[in-house]
């Protein structure tokens, strides 16, 4: 298979040229020394725009059609659109192509920030499901199809379903039943598939959701495949989804300056995948399943993953990610992701009060899985014991009043937390962890969303998505019973 973006950037960077177009380092000739020396000037070479020979990404004809369509071929898509600014502009682009003013749309309620900022600027109306939970490893799940069936059956005005799949932690969805029940409404199914994009290139990962009945799927291929940081692609299959609106949507929310180092790193990871896919992921999982087994020995660590089993919200992991439950050890996540990384140069991806979530990639070697059975022995052995605070819980009933479109554009006022209470809220307020959205934005603020957001500050956590990350204060909907009918739309 050709790398035709790559070659023609190639190309274009070891041309002589007197460049009058951006950027304004003009070939790396302008970059500052120290960074010269770093990284060297043939990246700074290929920063270039959308030069006549290198298309473009919004009506893109030439190296960029054909290598995005070597990328929907090597995935499974009908289509495939390359994304810079990660999958978030996928997600808001998805949104927007489905979703009017008023139109309603079922997600889980530990939805990823950016497919409420899509309801905000689509104007759809969230609508919620609560996935299951297993307490007992502080642990959330996905929504059961069961659950998508009945939120259709009492909602018959939603639009499209919207799942998160995998999860942060490696939990997939039973995507196959969950398509059918959407498709026997006639509604798209949309699959928040940040950490997915090396799923179905091994028997031993779940099957893509492309694969299983999804019409759309949105992937970070920089998290776990070989591609830059915010370098992420979108698939399209079947007919349900109209490609050119969703061509137009994305046009709207992704810079008309798009990286060609981004997008030449996509070809890359595409090519990787089609011609390695199956030996570079065996490595892979050989070393997440070497790691469980080694750190299933230490006394006092629990693998959530070795354990939940077949159980309610949780029917397959990816076993490349692995989480790491302290709350039989004495340690907090926090404690104990403080000393890995401090002590040992032992970095994970999520640490939350019980856990931590490392991510294993194309990129572990046997040496990091070394390192990490060796600090965490040495952290149980230190002697130390806290007293972990109960479990918060993770779910609360939101009383929506408004839509997170009405409240983003009301006018706003902002007030102490305690007058708050009883008010509409007029930003969303994400806990970390378990980074669920306690307060969205034209949902009543309660008293016990209040204190439970003052808990998870005080067991060490941080909130994410307010004015005010100490919570002194709030922003709340200024006269909600008069707004006025422009915020409708």
């Amino acid at each position: 298979m050709a790398k035709p973006l790559f070659d023609q950037l190639l190309a274009s960077a070891q041309q002589a040229r007197a460049p009058f177009h951006t950027p304004g380092h003009k070939l790396g000739r302008a970059i500052a020394t120290h960074l010269q020396q770093a990284w060297g000037s043939a990246i700074f070479q290929s920063d270039l725009p959308e030069l006549p020979e290198l298309d473009n990404l919004y009506a893109a004809s030439g190296v960029l059609a054909e290598s995005q369509a070597q990328a929907a071929e090597v995935f499974g898509a009908d289509r495939s659109w390359f994304l810079v600014n990660g999958s978030t502009g996928g997600l808001l682009a998805a949104i927007l192509t489905i979703c009017s003013p008023g139109d309603r749309l079922l997600l889980p309620r530990n939805a990823h920030r950016s497919l409420l900022s899509g309801c905000i600027l689509s104007g759809a109306m969230p609508v919620w499901i609560t996935p299951p939970e297993a307490a007992d490893f502080d642990l959330v799940g996905v929504p059961t199809p069961e659950q998508v069936a009945t939120a259709l059956a009492q909602d018959p005005q939603i639009k499209a379903v919207v799942l998160v799949s995998p999860t942060y932690e490696g939990v997939c969805a039973d995507v196959a039943a969950i398509a059918a029940i959407a498709h026997n409404h006639n509604l798209p199914l949309i699959i928040d598939a940040a950490h997915g994009a090396h799923l179905g290139f091994h028997p031993d990962l779940p099957r893509s959701p492309l694969h299983e009945g999804a019409d759309l799927v949105v992937q970070s291929t920089h998290k776990l495949l070989g591609a830059l940081t915010q370098a992420a692609m979108l698939h399209c299959k079947g007919d349900r989804i109209d490609p050119e609106r969703l061509s137009q949507s994305l046009a709207l929310v992704q810079s008309s300056s798009p990286s060609y180092l981004l997008l030449a790193s996509l070809e890359a990871a595409t090519e990787q995948m089609r011609t390695s896919a199956q030996d570079l992921l065996q490595v892979t999982i050989d070393l997440a399943r070497q790691a469980h087994q080694r750190l299933a020995e230490l006394p006092g660590l629990q693998l959530p993953a070795l354990k939940i089993g077949n159980r309610e919200g949780f029917p397959q992991w990816d076993r490349t990610r692995l989480v790491i439950n302290f709350q039989s050890c004495g340690w907090s996540g926090f404690c104990a992701d403080e000393y890995l990384h401090e002590q040992w140069q032992v970095t994970a991806e999520l640490p939350s009060l019980s856990n931590l979530v490392f991510h294993l990639s194309l990129g572990n070697r046997i040496e990091d899985i070394d390192r990490l059975v060796t600090a965490c022995d040495r952290l149980l052995s230190q002697e130390h014991q806290e007293e972990l605070p109960p479990r918060l819980p993770v779910w609360l009933e939101p009383e929506t009043i408004l839509s997170p479109r009405q409240a983003w554009f009301s006018r706003h006022q902002t007030v102490s937390a305690e007058q708050a209470i009883g008010a509409i809220a007029a930003e969303c307020v994400w806990p970390y962890p378990p980074g669920i959205p306690v307060l969205v934005a034209g949902e009543r603020i309660s008293k016990s969303a209040v204190d439970y957001l003052r808990q998870v500050q005080t067991t060490g956590g941080i909130l994410s998505g307010c004015a005010d990350p100490e919570l002194t204060t709030l922003r709340i909907v200024q006269d909600s019973d008069t707004i006025h009918a422009s915020c409708l739309s």
